[in-house]
């Protein structure tokens, strides 16, 4: 499968606790922290609830 590449761009402070749990589920915990993981439909979903906090891109 391919890998997508996750940056957080946004800080969890005044966020509801079940957007700080999502960053966490994604191993998201600094701003400007990146992970690469397998593009599933389950983290797009994670991707999709905190969309205003990430950023995503293709990995090469």
């Amino acid at each position: 499968m391919a890998k997508i590449k996750i940056i957080q761009t946004g800080s969890p402070i005044r966020r509801d606790k079940t957007q700080r749990a999502t960053l966490v589920g994604l191993g998201l915990n600094k701003m400007r922290k990146s992970i690469e993981v397998e593009d599933t439909p389950e983290v797009r979903g994670q991707v999709r609830k905190v969309a205003h906090l990430v950023s995503v891109e293709t990995a090469a």
